[in-house]
């Protein structure tokens, strides 16, 4: 057991002066950096090393998420005695905007983002002398994560995915789902817009979240974007949900690549991603000859989609698996 899981399990009662305290003290110790991705978009990283370290853990967030939102995540794993480097994929956080209404979660092939990961992994991880490479990835960035290792299973010792964008949730049966995708994808102004329901980032009150019970992390999370409005990522385009679901499949079809040892944790209350996908994508690797590690997603009960934001009880069960198996790897 990690020696800070105590103190993962206590964090959320004194919150507040952890954040302003060691947390904004760690903060200020990162490194941040640019590189030009596919059609020359900026993509924005920050990393957190130590000359102490011998060991990385690439961090692959979710959709509209920034790595600014990850300090928390980040202070934990290097007090595990790892680097820790965070990406902020095309179209969100810092990174360079794919169209002109910047609230638009949008991308022109979901291929861009596992391209620009492996920009970033040969600039920054390829060039150090790493004794181990590990990957944490959450929701989309599980997906971009995936479809990376399904092309370079070798670029990491373990991979852990934490609630992976392997299917989409969708409030409707899927056969309407691709009608209307398919109607909008002939129709530019459709395809570059928001998708039913969807529109600009606007605050929702903690009371009807559906991503975290953490009422403490969810107000923190709300602040990075009210502070720092060029972070603010609405709802997805028509075209990114229809690359979105697509990737999710070409995840299951090529899974059967992918040999580096993962750990898949699922969030038993997720409204977000498609829990059903797990199971399938855990089959898929184990009639490979390559299972994920439990041979079954590891199922976090009572956690809702982002398990790093939960409440304390829950996101320490949680980092306590993901430290545990990147042990187990050395």
């Amino acid at each position: 057991m990690p020696v800070n899981y105590a103190k993962w399990l206590t964090r959320e009662k004194e919150f507040a002066a952890f954040a302003t305290g060691p947390l904004l003290d760690f903060w200020r110790t990162r490194e941040e950096g640019e590189f030009s991705g596919v059609d020359d978009v900026p993509i924005r990283y920050v990393r957190f090393c130590s000359p102490e370290h011998d060991k990385v853990i690439v961090v692959s967030p979710g959709r509209i998420e920034s790595y600014v939102k990850y300090p928390e995540v980040a202070y934990d794993l290097f007090h595990c005695g790892y680097d820790v480097m965070i990406v902020d994929h095309r179209g969100q956080g810092r990174s360079g905007r794919i169209l002109d209404d910047p609230h638009c979660g949008h991308v022109k092939h979901f291929d861009d983002y596992v391209e620009d990961f492996d920009r970033f992994y040969q600039l920054e991880i390829a060039t150090r002398q790493y004794a181990k490479k590990f990957a944490l990835a959450h929701s989309m960035g599980g997906a971009i994560l995936a479809l990376y290792l399904a092309k370079n299973p070798q670029n990491f010792d373990a991979a852990a995915l934490l609630a992976p964008m392997t299917g989409i949730y969708l409030p409707m049966p899927g056969w309407v789902s691709r009608r209307i995708l398919n109607w909008a994808e002939n129709r530019p102004v459709r395809r570059d817009g928001y998708a039913l329901g969807t529109g600009h980032w606007r605050p929702l009150p903690f009371v009807v979240n559906q991503l975290t019970h953490s009422r403490a992390r969810y107000r923190r999370n709300l602040r990075f974007y009210a502070d720092y409005p060029e972070l603010q990522v609405g709802g997805p385009t028509y075209h990114w949900v229809r690359e979105g679901i697509e990737a999710g499949m070409h995840i299951l079809k090529e899974a059967e690549k992918i040999t580096t040892p993962v750990l898949l944790l699922q969030a038993s209350e997720d409204r977000v991603v498609d829990n059903r996908s797990h199971l399938a994508f855990c089959q898929a690797m184990a009639v490979a000859g390559h299972p994920c590690e439990g041979e079954k997603p590891l199922v976090i009960e009572g956690a809702r989609h982002e398990i790093l934001f939960e409440r304390d009880d829950l996101r320490a069960q949680a980092l306590d698996a993901i430290m545990r198996f990147f042990a187990r790897q050395l």
